[in-house]
Parts: structure tokens; C-alpha cells; sequence
């Protein structure tokens, strides 16, 4: 079963674009990265997939369900985390997990209370009185202690410390491993490379590419850096280039006999070759729009 299915959805706000064309598939028990900059469309896709806002065009669908028209029962599958949580003042943490419990009427303090005790989160302490990384761990709480089927979580990681963000993606695996879908968006890229088996990636309000994180990194070009020389040979199929002290790195997608016998008379100390990582990738296709948009 698809957990999230979405067909060419649209959202506008008078003539400023929200999404323009968004249009992509989540199967049940997947780990998936929804990537952008800010003011791509992420977060008004997922407000769209809670039903909190209406889309202007397209169709979108959790475990088959239509979204408004199912919302009450499908909300009670999912945890979502807003990338920023906003609580009552006044309210000490235990209060604010107890209300976001009895929303979903459950008894899910054995859970909280094992959650809290991962993320070192005080239950005594009022909201307001919380660091932004404590409240991002309130919301982590209010998402995953009624252990839903579906995780939609905004830029989760955000105002948490290495540590934290380390055991709050152990949570999300170990909810994953039993069967639960995860679907984050984040700008954080190598969190997307670490964790997640599939990725979109979004622009402007429209997906570019879908993909598993694996084959989105392969884009026939690799990462040259070469030492003893500061310049880069004079091939074609170069780019983004970048000097060092000493040694110069590249973009290389040509054939391998090529770059080695343009490399040859160079005075080079040493040679290392490897797979872009997934930041070089995604500015690699950002830029193929860009070319496709030019020639339109």
C-alpha cells in the first residue's frame, strides 16, 4: 500500500506560488527524504498531507484515504512535527504530552516516559522556559508516543544538538524496522544520505527528481582531487572547480582515459577519486533545470 500518494498537486496563495506541480509516491515502510531550500513547497505539502490547508489543484491521499475527506481518523495515524513546535504558556512539559495523548485518546505514558528518558527532556519545566532544542524534543514526543504508522516530520533536527539529533534518528529507525513510514523534509542533506532510502527533490514548487538515495547520487560524475598542482587540466567535461593550497578538486564526467591522459604530464603528488556526495548532486540537478529552462 502506498502510504502517501500524490498527483500533481497544487497550492496558491492569490498569485504567489505555494507548490506548483508536486507529484510523487511513498510506499508503506519507507524511510523517505523530501529535499529543498527554504521556500521550495516542502512545508506546504505536508500542511496540505494534514489537511490543514485546502490544495487549489491535484489530488493527495494517505493509506489510500482522501485527506479532507477522511481527516479526523486519519490524523489519529500519524505523528507530525512542525519545524517549529508552539505550545500554551503556562503548561509544563508532562501537562502538554498528557493533552497531546488524551487528543489521540491513548494512555501512552509507559511511552512518553521512555522517550523523555532518551531524549533527557524534563517533564517538570514549563514551555516557556525551555531552550529551542528542548521544545523541538516536547514535539518529538507529541509525535511518536501514540506510535503511529506514519512519521511526517518538517526539518526535525533543527535546534538539536549532535548528540540528540544521533539518538532522535535511533528512535526513528527503530519505529521504522517495525513498520512504520518516515517522511521528513529537510535541507539537511546528509541527513537524507544517512538515513533515508528514498528521496524527491524539490524546486520552486515542483519536484525534479524521485528517486532511491543510492541512484540519485549517481550522476556519471565524479570528485577529482589532485595534489602538487594548483590548476585544473583544460578537459570539457570539468566542473566546479576549486583551488586549495596545494591542490585543486573537481566535478569530472567524461571517460576515464581522457581525464588519465590529460593528467599524465602533471606534476601530481597524489590522486583521489570518489562519488560526489549528495549536496554536489542536488546543485547538480538544480542546475540541469536550469539548463532545461534556458532552452525553453
Amino acid at each position: 500500500m502506498k502510504a502517501i500518494e500524490i498527483h500533481h498537486l497544487k497550492k496558491y496563495y492569490g498569485k504567489a506560488r505555494g507548490i506548483a506541480d508536486v507529484t510523487l509516491s511513498v510506499e508503506e515502510g519507507d524511510f523517505f527524504g523530501f529535499i529543498g531550500p527554504n521556500g521550495a513547497g516542502k512545508s506546504t505539502t505536508i500542511r496540505i498531507l494534514l489537511g490543514l490547508i485546502t490544495a487549489t489543484g491535484g489530488r493527495a491521499e494517505i493509506f489510500g484515504q482522501e485527506i479532507q475527506k477522511n481527516k479526523t481518523s486519519l490524523l489519529g495515524e500519524i505523528g507530525y512535527l512542525p519545524s517549529e513546535a508552539m505550545f500554551y504558556h503556562g503548561m509544563r512539559v508532562r501537562d502538554v504530552l498528557r493533552l497531546s495523548a488524551d487528543l489521540h485518546k491513548k494512555d501512552c505514558r509507559e511511552e512518553a516516559e521512555e522517550l523523555c528518558r532518551r531524549l533527557e527532556l524534563d517533564t517538570s519545566r514549563k514551555v516557556e522556559e525551555l531552550s529551542l532544542g528542548n521544545r523541538k524534543k516536547v514535539g518529538i514526543v507529541c509525535a511518536m508516543q501514540h506510535k503511529p504508522r506514519l512519521y511526517i516530520l518538517d526539518e526535525p533536527t533543527s535546534g538539536l544538538d549532535p548528540l540528540m539529533q544521533r539518538e532522535f534518528y535511533s528512535l526513528l529507525q527503530e519505529r521504522n524496522r517495525e513498520g512504520a513510514t518516515v517522511f521528513l523534509s529537510s535541507h539537511v542533506l546528509s541527513e537524507v544520505q544517512r538515513y533515508c532510502r528514498h528521496a524527491a527533490v524539490i524546486r520552486e514548487g515542483r519536484i525534479l527528481v524521485t528517486d532511491n538515495v543510492e541512484k540519485l547520487g549517481h550522476t556519471g560524475a565524479k570528485r577529482v582531487t589532485l595534489r602538487g598542482v594548483s590548476q585544473a587540466p583544460a578537459l570539457s567535461n570539468i566542473k566546479d572547480v576549486e583551488c586549495l593550497p596545494d591542490a585543486v578538486s573537481f566535478l569530472y564526467s567524461g571517460e576515464a582515459r581522457t581525464l588519465l591522459n590529460a593528467l599524465a604530464p602533471l606534476p601530481i603528488t597524489d590522486l583521489t577519486v570518489a562519488e560526489p556526495d549528495l549536496e554536489e548532486v542536488f546543485l547538480h540537478y538544480y542546475r540541469e533545470e536550469e539548463k532545461d529552462n534556458d532552452h525553453i
